[in-house]
């Protein structure tokens, strides 16, 4: 059965499921080169069907979330998605009304009414007409949370497990507590909207002058930059309880927002980050907690946009008391596809949980096509083939370079996997500040991450629990003798969000790890996501070659090739 997922809100994409394993996941911001792009995903869906070779009448359901009334109004008035993306991405100047707007925003997302089903329907109906998917298609809708969990569940691997949702609203929900055993989802808590503590981040990142639903990770970074505050001084740990299986926020989203802005009037702003930061910890190891101890599961799964803070996922990782471990890599609203298509499965089909091996998911691209492309610059590069393109970049590395690396297929989700990767020397700080200040143009404090040989991961991290991270999901710490030397891959505590790199996993990548451990006795680099600071991660050749050329970057391997900047 091909059941094809679509999402069409922030970050939308689509997913194509058969049977039980991921054929091809896309963000719709790939294609149009508009980061976090919200609306319809069009580009992905026929991206879908022409890498698989397949017509829209091949496809037997439609999977697509989306319930609540915001996003209802927004597919029947388009213009609405496009205004809203220009005022979160802050493309046009600050507009009048701009808190009263915000507010406006978080009291339709609460609002989700499951009798609106057959609306969500026509409306999805509509467009697929409209791009030849026959008239009577099967479109199943999934509520948010359902479809968060499904992702989690279905790629974990653990045949009866705990997962836990968490983000700043969908459907009505910012929460959800499930157990799956024996081929059934039963979800036992949900958190409502108003006690979001996504939302309460997400609030925290606007109030610092970031933007809401894309820096939260500036937040966590920068919280690392603060000294110490006792819980007793810290304000931010009054406004939620953890009471069982469900979060309490003492405030409504409103007055909540209101009361952040009096504190953070009187609060440096790294205080205020490291003050949310420790909020968060605090209360979702609680609730985590709670719920192990509640269900006496400790395989645990997790997904949704908070999972994506990858220090809060470290707290819960080392003293939740879990056993096993797993976080979906496309935690946020940007996994909604793969996670609808999984649930849809599952109820019709039955799936069960199957380890997700890798994120290498999206399109590549043919010799032919690369070399194509690279002619059509040939006034501004030049370049030829090799006979191993990882060891002429390992020594390039080895010498203290940094190299654009385009391979294989895209990976899926938020993060580069050393497919679609800058890469350069892990004990580099002049090529850390190089490719801050020249190349990704972004905050001072954010930190860069590595790629390693799983092997090498108990001989660089204090707390490695032999549960290899392959997607960057989780935040180790360094051992101590190593924090100078690896400084370019950390941040100021030391703390690391790394990649482990199997023997099987990508065997090109891995050739070039085992390459640098010749010379520097750890498989190890820098690894940061191939693209401009605020822009999508790169997809095609023609996007590698503009950005190189717009970076001056002299080195990239793409494919078999070397591509010099002339």
């Amino acid at each position: 059965m091909k059941i094809l997922g679509v999402w069409d809100g922030h970050d939308s994409g689509a997913a194509l499921i058969e049977d039980n394993e991921i054929k091809f996941a896309i963000n719709e911001e790939r294609l149009t080169r508009k980061k976090l792009h919200i609306g319809f995903p069009y580009e992905s869906i026929k991206a879908t069907l022409s890498y698989l070779s397949l017509k829209p009448s091949d496809i037997d359901a439609v999977a697509v979330s989306g319930l609540q009334l915001s996003r209802i109004l927004a597919r029947q008035f388009t213009f609405l998605d496009e205004e809203f993306y220009k005022f979160r991405r802050r493309k046009i100047n600050k507009p009048m009304l701009e808190r009263e707007r915000r507010f406006l925003k978080y009291i339709l997302a609460r609002i989700s009414i499951e009798k609106l089903k057959p609306i969500v329907e026509y409306q999805i109906r509509k467009r697929l007409k409209s791009i030849g998917f026959p008239q009577n298609i099967k479109i199943k809708v999934v509520d948010h949370h359902s479809a968060h969990a499904a992702s989690a569940i279905f790629t974990s691997g653990f045949s009866k497990n705990l997962c836990i949702t968490l983000d700043g609203v969908g459907d009505g929900l910012s929460g959800t507590v499930n157990v799956y055993d024996n081929g059934r989802i039963e979800r036992i808590s949900e958190m409502r909207e108003r006690d979001s503590i996504g939302l309460f981040f997400e609030q925290v990142t606007t109030i610092l002058g970031f933007r809401e639903l894309e820096d939260e990770g500036k937040v966590m970074a920068m919280a690392d930059y603060s000294y110490s505050i006792e819980d007793e001084k810290n304000e931010l740990l009054k406004f939620f309880e953890v009471d069982g299986l469900k979060i309490k926020s003492k405030y409504g989203t409103i007055r909540r927002f209101i009361e952040l802005e009096k504190i953070k009037w009187r609060t440096p702003i790294e205080m205020f980050a490291y003050m949310a930061q420790k909020t968060l910890e605090a209360k979702l190891l609680q609730l985590f907690k709670n719920a192990i101890e509640y269900t006496g599961i400790k395989d645990v799964c997790w997904s949704g946009g908070v999972a994506s803070n990858v220090k809060l996922n470290r707290v819960i990782r080392l003293y939740s008391g879990l056993k096993r471990w797993f976080v979906f890599p496309q935690m946020g609203d940007g996994g909604l596809a793969v996670g609808a298509a999984l649930y849809v499965a599952h109820e019709e089909l039955g799936i069960r949980p199957k380890r997700l091996e890798n994120v290498y998911l999206g399109l590549d691209y043919s010799e032919d096509e690369i070399k194509n492309t690279l002619m059509q610059y040939s006034n501004r590069i030049s370049f030829e083939k090799l006979s191993s393109p990882e060891d002429y970049t390992a020594d390039l590395i080895n010498k203290g370079n940094y190299v654009f690396w385009f391979q294989g297929r895209m990976e899926y989700g938020p993060r580069a996997l050393g497919n679609r990767s800058i890469l350069a020397p892990a004990d580099s700080e002049d090529v850390k500040d190089l490719l801050n200040i020249q190349v990704k143009r972004r905050e001072w404090f954010q930190p860069f991450c590595p790629s390693l040989i799983e092997e090498d991961s108990s001989r660089v991290f204090e707390d490695y629990d032999n549960m290899p991270d392959r997607f960057m999901t989780m935040t180790y710490m360094l051992k101590k003798e190593l924090k100078k030397k690896y400084s370019a891959i950390s941040n100021v505590d030391g703390s690391v969000r790394p990649q482990m790199v199997g023997k099987d996993e990508n065997r090109r990548y891995r050739n070039l790890l085992e390459k640098i451990k010749k010379e520097k006795g750890v498989g190890i680099v820098l690894n940061t996501s191939f693209n401009l600071h605020g822009e999508p991660i790169v997809c095609s050749p023609k996007d590698a070659v503009e950005t190189q050329i717009r970076t001056r970057t002299k080195y990239m391997i793409i494919g078999d090739f070397l591509v010099v900047l002339k």
